[in-house]
């Protein structure tokens, strides 16, 4: 199947990048798209990815895969990301919470001028956060892979999720090689058979996949998938970045709702959650964790702003 076929018949959104300047001649209907169109992307997720595509082609030149793997004889084994997410759940009675280390965000600009990593993830330890949210993006979200492993070395024992736009497995094992326990795959990116594949990697590496959707076509793409053990649902747009909470119950309604608590998947909610009332919200919709990055993170004290977004002191 080529790639626009394969595009299609997921109802991906997010073209990859396509070879530099139009097509030399006219080879089929997407490259002649792709040439009328021309070679911009067509939203910020569309950028952030062909951007990626760039940065990680560069990065595995200098880090080849099998100095990767190793690398990970000496990395310690991968901490349990969702069952930290369920015993808080079980412990507090409230959604087990992911807190995001994140410095900025293409819509919000800088969210944290004083930005220490290793403190913020230390305060959201001792907050009650369950597990971490570390974001490596450089460029559009001034993360970096560094700080994912200066919070692991410095004794955090909170899970840590590499928040990161994957493109390529190669990722997979840089993130595990600083110290990731988990990986964010984004269904509107990655078709059926790469999220699979990808599945199966982070199996063998003993790593969570969280996998995120943004639509009812989404998520039926993802229930199909085997393996499938966290779903992330966004309620931000990733095209116009307006949030609604609804998202996450009109997803969690109904038959797919129903299959959820069959297959024993655990629901994150993400964006948007700023009040008790909103994480109680999604809560009744039926997620058993959230994640939560700019409420957080822009308070003069992270661990505290935890207290005040569930309306109680969760840590232990």
């Amino acid at each position: 199947m080529y790639q626009n076929e394969v595009v299609e018949s997921q109802g991906i959104r997010i073209r990859r990048r396509p070879p530099t300047g139009p097509p030399l001649h006219y080879v089929g209907p997407f490259e002649f798209r792709l040439q009328n169109e021309g070679n911009t992307p067509r939203n910020i997720l569309e950028e952030i990815v062909w951007h990626k595509d760039k940065e990680v082609a560069q990065m595995k030149e200098r880090k080849p895969l099998y100095t990767l793997k190793k690398a990970l004889d000496n990395v310690p084994p991968a901490k349990d990301f969702i069952g930290a997410l369920r015993s808080a759940h079980q412990r507090t009675g409230l959604p087990g919470l992911i807190a995001e280390v994140k410095k900025a965000s293409p819509s919000r600009g800088i969210l944290r001028e004083d930005f220490n990593p290793v403190e913020i993830a230390q305060a959201y330890e001792k907050g009650g956060a369950a597990c971490l949210s570390v974001l490596t993006d450089d460029k559009y979200f001034k993360g970096s892979y560094e700080n994912l492993q200066a919070i692991r070395e410095a004794g955090v024992k909170c899970p840590l999720l590499l928040k990161e736009f994957i493109v390529e497995a190669w990722q997979i094992y840089y993130g595990r090689s600083k110290g990731a326990d988990a990986v964010l795959l984004i269904a509107s990116v990655l078709p059926d058979l790469d999220i699979k594949y990808m599945i199966k990697i982070c199996k063998i590496l003993k790593m969570a996949t969280l996998v995120e959707v943004h639509d009812e076509r989404e998520m039926d793409r993802v229930l199909a998938i085997e393996g499938v053990e966290l779903i992330g649902i966004n309620n931000r747009n990733l095209e116009t970045f307006e949030v609604d909470l609804g998202i996450t119950k009109k997803l969690l309604e109904g038959e797919r709702g129903e299959l959820i608590r069959q297959k024993d998947i655990l629901v994150v909610g993400e964006s948007g959650l700023f009040t008790p009332e909103d994480i109680a919200f999604v809560q009744e919709a039926g997620v058993k964790a959230v994640l939560v990055g700019e409420s957080l993170i822009k308070q003069s004290d992270p661990g505290k702003a935890i207290s005040s977004l569930f309306g109680r002191d969760i840590s232990e």
